[in-house]
């Protein structure tokens, strides 16, 4: 039985030096290669990042090291199109915005002031977009020499929706994290994002709920409630055994 766990976090590259990044540490994605790892016929492909906390070391297990989003929908595409999963366990936190071009405050203003009388001195969708192109260089480290820097971000690809796409048939567990909201808010962003990925289950946990060994994650489905977690062992076997049931049904 193979199985592919995403854990940790996507890193967005600024320039060569700097990104963007978030707080995942990939805690959770290793307790549930661990709670995979108790079966002898589970072999499991792991996409993580090299900062992220890694999984029990195990032949059966194949580390495949990404950083950004690119990164990440390249590898597992690479792995979809390859191997067949009995399930897909999407527990990483992948940015939602990547770095598209920065500029120093002069050359933003220059850049701007350029532009407007091309665009009837209006601020525009179509003069931004101009105003793009005119991003500096992102080789090397950008320069700290400016007192504001004006960074640009473009939205990121659902790499989530990718994979249904490619194995219809795998058992999908996607995540979603919100911060400070009532538990029926959580739950119905939660489905919806399950609905929007096709998703088979969504772990709906709340920012609020998360701290030191305490992190409670409830897992859902389109018609219900299946469980919760109130710790990441607890929710690793709640996601294991529910996948299991499902594999055996």
């Amino acid at each position: 039985m193979r199985i592919l766990i995403t854990a940790g976090g996507t890193s967005e590259k600024i320039d060569d030096v700097r990104a963007i990044t978030n707080h995942s540490t990939g805690s959770l994605g290793q307790a549930i290669a661990k709670e995979w790892l108790q079966y002898p016929e589970v072999a499991i492909d792991y996409v993580t990042t090299k900062t992220a906390k890694q999984p029990p070391t195990d032949p059966r297990v194949t580390c495949h090291f990404i950083e950004g989003t690119t990164d990440l929908l390249a590898q597992l595409t690479d792995l979809l199109t390859t191997h067949s999963y009995a399930a897909v366990i999407h527990s990483m936190a992948v940015s939602d915005f990547t770095p598209a071009a920065h500029f120093s405050e002069a050359a933003f203003y220059e850049a701007i002031n350029d532009a407007l009388p091309t665009y009837d001195n209006q601020v525009t969708p179509a003069l931004m977009a101009h105003v793009l192109t005119q991003s500096e260089a992102t080789a090397g480290k950008v320069s700290s020499n400016t007192d504001h820097l004006f960074l640009v971000l473009k939205k990121t690809p659902k790499v989530i929706q990718t994979i249904k796409a490619l194995q219809p048939t795998t058992l999908l567990v996607g995540f979603k994290l919100l911060v400070d909201v009532a538990e029926d808010e959580l739950f119905a962003v939660a489905r919806k994002s399950l609905l929007a990925s096709q998703a088979d289950y969504v772990l709906a946990n709340d920012l609020t709920q998360i701290s030191g060994n305490q992190h409670v994650g409830h897992l859902l489905t389109q018609e219900g409630q299946i469980g919760t977690g109130r710790t990441k062992a607890e929710i690793a076997t709640l996601i294991v055994d529910t996948l299991r049931n499902d594999l055996r049904a």
